[in-house]
């Protein structure tokens, strides 16, 4: 209560900078959860394909395969495939292009990778915005605070009157900033961080099945196995 009571008075009482300042704080929050929500859905729904390559390889056929996937549609693991798929089938099909001096496992290869590579660089947008809070809120905080004492001590020294309750008032509600900044810059540490672990998995599993997909397309086998996918 004491701390809305804080906040209310802040606002009221402080200046255009303050004002600024705390809505500022307030869209970095907003922000920074709007991505932790969207992205760590984003992360739970590519953990669950993951465990689906599995049924992949179980399949009778490689058309199979791809249904046993699941949604064809913003899935890393379709989109491999059918980036291998077509790798294999236009190496095979082309004869006078200059990529046709390499070995169908390095064209395919390249090609994994390049997907892969598409796909991180979807897991990690947005992480962006969150380094970005987790870092600057704290001194955009502080910059709060700084302000917000100063006014409050040239308040105080146009009254002439220097005693601890006036001094104390203003200076603790300008204090509320620095809390405001810490409040909004540690969840976004803190999902940045743990995003980044949830993607970390994903593109280990999605490396893994790469590795087999190569050796799929190149020797018609998945690796360990002695018969066809």
């Amino acid at each position: 209560m004491e701390s809305q009571l804080g906040l209310i008075t802040l606002w009221t009482q402080g200046d255009w900078v303050t004002k600024s300042v705390a809505l500022l704080l307030l869209v970095m929050s907003l922000s920074s959860w709007i991505v932790i929500l969207i992205k760590a859905l984003d992360v739970w729904k590519y953990k669950s394909l993951a465990q689906r390559t599995e049924a992949f390889w179980h399949s009778a056929d490689y058309a199979g395969g791809l249904k046993a996937l699941g949604p064809q549609q913003d899935n890393p693991f379709v989109q491999l495939a059918h980036a291998g798929s077509e790798a294999t089938a236009h190496h095979r099909n082309t004869q006078t292009q200059l990529h046709d001096t390499l070995a169908i496992s390095d064209w395919i290869s390249r090609t994994l990778r390049n997907a892969i590579d598409d796909s991180t660089a979807r897991f990690q947008s947005g992480l962006a915005v969150l380094a970005s809070v987790g870092s600057t809120a704290p001194f955009v905080g502080l910059f709060g605070t700084v302000w917000g004492i100063y006014h409050a001590l040239m308040g105080i020294g146009a009254s002439g009157q220097a005693t601890l309750d006036q001094v104390a008032g203003p200076i603790g509600e300008s204090l509320i900033m620095t809390a405001l900044g810490l409040a909004v810059a540690i969840p976004a540490v803190l999902g940045y961080n743990a995003l980044v672990r949830g993607n970390k998995s994903i593109l280990t599993k999605l490396n893994r099945f790469a590795h087999d997909l190569h050796a799929y397309f190149v020797t018609g086998a998945r690796v360990g196995t002695t018969k066809k996918a």
